[in-house]
């Protein structure tokens, strides 16, 4: 088995693409538990579901571009190729359930990863951005509003203090990811 190509431990947010039933890679946020092997849930029947149940695969990638971030966590993005431009690593994996079950009448799946093929395409000194990750919790707390078992309000206090992360220590591209993010979760 082929390893990650990046090493971490916690939850990583990536993005993942998985071949839907036109051809074409469905583009989405997917949070990956660190672990051996690494493990992912997905909540609700989304596309990434139903693509891990019927074909088994997907890539995951890791980009730091807030925008394409954005957009898989907050839009249906499809894609003719599956590996993103803004892709840093990725790693072509194979997925195996694990568990099922619901929750505040939400249906959960959790995945076992099994890597089958990765590259690093691109090595960079990291920096640490408040306001990308602003971006990123934003898209999270965007994904719960109207789920039960969350409080709307409490989420949307969350997003309006991300918000003013963003505005005060954001650059260019983050700004750009909240504009994205304003006209996706309108």
């Amino acid at each position: 088995m082929t390893a990650w190509p990046v090493d971490w431990d916690g939850v990583a947010e990536t993005v993942v693409t998985t071949r839907g039933p036109n051809g074409r890679w469905n583009v989405a946020a997917l949070g990956v538990h660190a672990g051996d092997p690494a493990t992912a849930r997905t909540w609700g029947r989304t596309r990434t579901w139903r693509n891990f149940t019927e074909r088994g695969r997907g890539y995951v990638q890791f980009t730091r571009d807030p925008v394409d971030f954005v957009e898989a966590a907050c839009s249906v993005r499809e894609e003719d190729e599956q590996i993103l431009d803004s892709a840093s690593a990725w790693a072509e994996v194979r997925v195996e359930q694990t568990a099922a079950g619901e929750e505040d009448a939400t249906q959960w799946v959790d995945w076992a990863l099994h890597v089958e093929s990765s590259e690093v395409r691109e090595r960079s000194v990291p920096t640490v951005s408040r306001a990308h990750a602003a971006v990123v919790e934003a898209t999270v707390a965007a994904s719960r509003l109207g789920v039960p078992g969350y409080d709307d309000e409490t989420l949307r206090e969350r997003i309006a203090f991300f918000e003013s992360v963003v505005e005060r220590a954001g650059g260019d591209r983050d700004r750009e990811a909240w504009r994205r993010f304003e006209t996706l979760t309108e």
